[in-house]
């Protein structure tokens, strides 16, 4: 008899006592034995390049401030606001995203300048005459939580490094020089495809903007943005490590009358002379706040009391130390374990904290409101990605901080009038990308043992979501059992997302107690296969009357791109295969195993031909596989279902070596806040989460010879006696000693740790994980 989804997950939630600190001293006995090593392997500029949109700014794991440099604010591949192909910079300002999709943050730009005072930020293409200023890679010193850049043309040395909450610069001029301010920067809208080299998109849309000199040293102000995140707000202390001899203001860049103290608008700047600039280092902190100037200049206070550069960013590669050491592994090439621990940094960058160090921050209805004691608040949730690797790899090396994610998601879902978050930013909700899987993330933390989510009060809001909202094609969904194509956008990949949703929120049901709830959403959670058209073998686009919608090309994003879209960011390839929760119940509709397994086979081998309205999103193909973009991140490993299992072990090592390089352009799409990082982490380790609510680790093929993690019980150590780069397959697996035979472990034994031994093979062993009974279980579903 297969195990229950609910004796898989059994005994991870008496861990929940002992995780906080047994997890934070195993990390620190881990990092103790090679801090140093472990944090020269990590290179930010991974990602910073291509369409990674990846953010080289210092940082500490999941900080507010990622304090770096600017090269661009406006086209797509530089959401993050720094893109490697760029030559000059705009200055550097204190929060970034890493690999999203939109742009927005780059929050209080500081531009050191020699000369006189320019007020324009220029344009990549005509930077002459602008505060821009050229740059050199080679000038560039980039670590975990440090940055520094020597700018030829001013002779201006910068360095920069950060706490949770504070950035702080140093500077070093040759001369007399000035720091400008300023508040107008930010993310703006994209350009104009067809004039991108002139720049010609707007200004950052900003509102409710003020700067204040509070005292010769100080600087605050606050603004609000009409970006990505709609109305967000953000408030800043900026102090001077000596006083300004004189600081001047200017709105819409003309200048106000000397003696000035504050100015009020939209398009705001600020130059801070400093005559004696080349007498010592001019250091700058700079303090972030959602809620107010007060709660800026609190984190000042208690971050960065002084002006200790060396011990500011001594304790942020302290801070690095501890969580690359989480994770430990020998074997592979140089530059593997580059890639791995540069993916370890990358799946700490987000999401990131967001309150001020009295407890208090900036809710989802924009109430400031005040968290219970050990509590935080967190933003930048790029849900729609991390819930399938980022949440799933948390829950095993910082269960803690996982578990603090899901109660913080839970709150935001009380607190925000939208219900549970799709892509929340800084207290606003952006409505990006489809469903709503923080329901995912939350199940599969509270599967795992995650204490504290009130689900009396929790339910409740999920239920009204799950039976009572119309909204987004929800009725036609509960009704009909799909979404038709011919009435809501995306339809088709709607129905499939709001089917795993259904499923994650039955968990949730199950153990708030609404046991009705939650056989009636497991029952839903079947949905998907209402688009499962046996006739052509692919998950297709449904009209309202029951008929396919034609014309049908599974490379196309839609039957009608005209009009709009019927799949989110894929094509019916790939859709096809994105029941995470159901994949015996696609096996069924194909008509068994070896059906199954060719259309896994036909999916990487044919034609990577995409249509001309494909976005960029959908890429690092592979058939029809696209490495690069989410939907597809689980299918490799599909063929354990079908009792095939190595052929996932060749496919996904052909991934790992294939999809990710030691270099700025080394990503196969966008970061995406971790979740690209986290298929490589868990992947090179040989396992990986198809389904992270049920608790199965689906095996593959290990990437190093050994590896060790700290988790929830313990130690994990990994072994795979005999790997190389021919030796791909998985002859045998053990488990703490004895002969393993199933193709996947559940999280609870994971969890608590132990050995687990993959002997290597260069031949394929189809005999293990064939038999039905050493598959991953099938789900329940009613």
């Amino acid at each position: 008899m297969k195990p229950t989804r609910r004796d898989m997950l059994k005994g991870s939630a008496g861990l929940a006592g002992t995780l906080a600190t047994g997890i934070a001293q195993q990390a620190a006995a881990l990092s103790q034995a090679a801090p140093d090593a472990a944090l020269a392997l990590v290179d930010p500029m991974i990602g910073t390049g291509g369409h990674g949109h990846v953010t080289p700014a210092a940082t500490v794991p999941f900080g507010m401030v990622q304090l770096g440099p600017d090269t661009d604010n406006a086209r797509w591949d530089a959401c993050s606001g720094y893109h490697h192909d760029d030559t000059t910079l705009l200055g550097f300002s204190h929060n970034h995203l890493s690999g999203t999709g939109v742009g927005d943050l780059m929050d209080v730009l500081v531009v050191p300048r020699t000369g006189p005072v320019v007020l324009s930020p220029g344009t990549r293409a005509k930077p002459q005459g602008s505060y821009r200023q050229r740059f050199d890679h080679a000038d560039e010193t980039v670590e975990p939580g440090y940055y520094a850049v020597h700018l030829r043309e001013s002779g201006i040395g910068v360095e920069l490094t950060a706490t949770a909450r504070v950035g702080l610069h140093r500077y070093h001029f040759a001369g007399a020089g000035h720091l400008l301010i300023d508040l107008a920067h930010g993310a703006r809208d994209e350009p104009d495809e067809a004039s991108i080299a002139d720049d010609p998109s707007g200004p950052t849309k900003v509102t409710e903007a003020s700067l204040h000199l509070a005292a010769p040293d100080l600087i605050t102000g606050s603004r609000r943005v009409h970006q990505w995140a709609d109305g967000r707000q953000i408030h800043f202390a900026l102090r001077l490590s000596r006083p300004a001899a004189q600081v001047r203001f200017f709105s819409n860049d003309a200048p106000l009358p000397e003696g000035a103290t504050q100015v009020a608008g939209a398009n705001l700047k600020a130059a801070v002379m400093l005559p004696d600039a080349a007498a010592a280092p001019v250091l700058v902190k700079v303090g972030l706040s959602g809620v107010d100037v007060a709660g800026a200049l609190a984190a000042l206070d208690a971050e960065v009391p002084g002006w200790d550069f060396a011990a500011v960013r001594g304790a942020a590669r302290a801070a690095w130390a501890t969580r690359l050491g989480a994770v430990q592994v020998s074997g592979g090439t140089p530059d593997q374990r580059r890639i791995m621990a540069t993916a370890l940094y990358h799946a700490a960058a987000a999401p990131n904290l967001f309150c001020d160090v009295d407890g208090r921050y900036r809710a989802m209805d924009s109430a400031v409101r005040t968290l219970p004691a050990g509590e935080a608040n967190y933003s930048t949730y790029s849900l729609w990605d991390t819930y399938r690797a980022l949440h799933p790899l948390l829950s095993l090396v910082d269960a803690p901080r996982n578990a603090a994610f899901a109660r913080n998601l839970a709150r935001m879902t009380l607190e925000s009038p939208f219900g549970p978050p799709v892509w929340p930013l800084q207290g606003i909700e952006t409505h990006c990308m489809i469903a709503w899987h923080s329901v995912a993330v939350m199940a599969d933390a509270l599967n795992k043992g995650a204490s504290g989510l009130d689900l009396a009060t929790l339910w409740p809001a999920l239920r009204h979501l799950a039976f009572e909202r119309e909204d987004s094609g929800l009725e036609p969904y509960r009704r009909l059992g799909y979404i038709p194509a011919d009435t809501v956008r995306e339809a088709a990949s709607k129905t499939l997302e709001y089917a795993y949703d259904d499923w994650a929120m039955a968990a949730i049901a199950t153990a708030a107690g609404a046991h009705e709830d939650a056989t009636a959403l497991r029952a839903r959670s079947r949905n998907w296969r209402n688009l499962f058209d046996k006739d052509t073998g692919f998950v297709r686009p449904r009209l309202a009357n029951g008929a396919w919608a034609t014309p049908f090309d599974p490379r196309a994003l839609g039957h009608d791109t005209n009009h709009w879209r019927d799949f989110t960011e894929c094509n019916a390839w790939q859709a096809t295969f994105m029941a995470q929760h159901d994949p015996q119940g696609l096996i069924d509709l194909m008509g068994g195993d070896a059906a199954f397994e060719a259309k896994l086979d036909a999916l990487f081998a044919a034609d990577s031909t995409l249509p001309a309205d494909a976005p960029p999103d959908v890429s690092g193909l592979v058939g029809q596989y696209a490495h690069g973009n989410e939907p597809s991140h689980h299918v490799a490993y599909l063929y354990a279902w079908s009792g095939s299992p190595w052929k996932t072990q060749a496919r996904v090592r052909s991934l790992l070596t294939s999809m990710y390089r030691a270099a700025p352009d080394g990503l196969a799409g966008n970061e995406d806040c971790g979740q690209m990082s986290a298929w490589f982490v868990l992947s090179a380790l040989g396992i990986y989460p198809v389904d992270p609510v049920s608790g199965v680790w689906v095996f593959g093929s290990p990437l190093f010879n050994r590896a060790e993690l700290a988790v929830p019980g313990g130690r994990l150590v990994i072994e795979a006696p005999g790997n190389s780069a021919a030796a791909v397959y998985v002859r045998q697996v053990r488990w703490n000693g004895k002969v393993w035979n199933r193709s996947w472990i559940s999280h609870a034994e994971l969890a608590r740790g132990g050995h687990l031994v993959f002997e290597m093979d260069t031949r394929p062993n189809p005999a293990f994980g064939h038999a039905p009974e050493t598959r991953p279980p099938r789900n329940a579903l009613g």
